[in-house]
């Protein structure tokens, strides 16, 4: 694809702050162009988005909120979180065409012009999937870490993927899995989990909270 190019670019435009659960009708698909060319002289660059993560911090991110950790989407602009991009061209001397890098961008097929690239990470291990530095090899995975963590420390550890029919044998798997009761709990969900943890909890265990996504 040649610098400069115009080509047609479909992104997912957030439409307004919510309130509840988010909706379909809560977000568009816009179809504009972009043309693959930075501004001369400036520092910027310009990706084509290749793998983009949807995790559920970004649902706080559709309210409007003040002094949060990371700040509200911007209603009629695209939504923004975690993605995997080729840099198309660069004004800045640590990017150069064909890098590949992770990081905050546009959810579109081709990200807008990237003001502070310095905030992305460069991929140098491309032996490996790219789509695992969406979630395995990237920041915002808490559980995969969590998990990893507690086990150098020497825990037996339990995790709890989400389905639908996860909350009916809660109580009995905590039973089969903590015959003795819970030591830790990293709770970072509420809700269900949270309530079928607390009744199997040994006395004196442990919850660091990280946060409750479901409420």
């Amino acid at each position: 694809m040649a610098s400069g190019e115009e080509v047609v670019n479909k992104q997912i435009i957030f439409k307004d702050y919510i309130t509840g659960f988010p909706k379909e009708s809560d977000m568009f698909v816009s179809t504009g162009t972009r043309r693959l060319k930075v501004p001369e002289g400036s520092n910027v660059i310009l990706v084509k988005n290749l793998y983009l993560s949807c995790d559920p911090y970004m649902r706080g991110r559709m309210k409007k909120t003040e002094g949060s950790y990371v700040e509200s989407f911007k209603p009629g602009s695209p939504i923004r979180g975690f993605g995997v991009a080729k840099v198309l061209d660069s004004g800045h001397p640590d990017f150069k065409n064909g890098d590949l890098v992770w990081g905050i961008t546009g959810w579109g097929e081709y990200s807008g012009l990237i003001t502070e690239p310095e905030k992305l990470i460069k991929i140098q291990h491309t032996d490996l999937r790219l789509s695992y530095y969406t979630g395995t090899l990237a920041s915002g995975a808490v559980g995969q870490l969590v998990g990893q963590s507690a086990k150098l420390s020497g825990c037996y550890v339990v995790g709890s993927a989400g389905s639908k029919a996860k909350a009916v044998p809660l109580l009995y798997c905590f039973a089969r899995c903590f015959p003795e009761g819970i030591d830790i709990y990293f709770e970072n969900v509420g809700g269900k989990m949270l309530d079928a943890v607390l009744l199997n909890m040994k006395v004196h265990g442990r919850i660091p909270a990280c946060g409750m996504i479901s409420q």
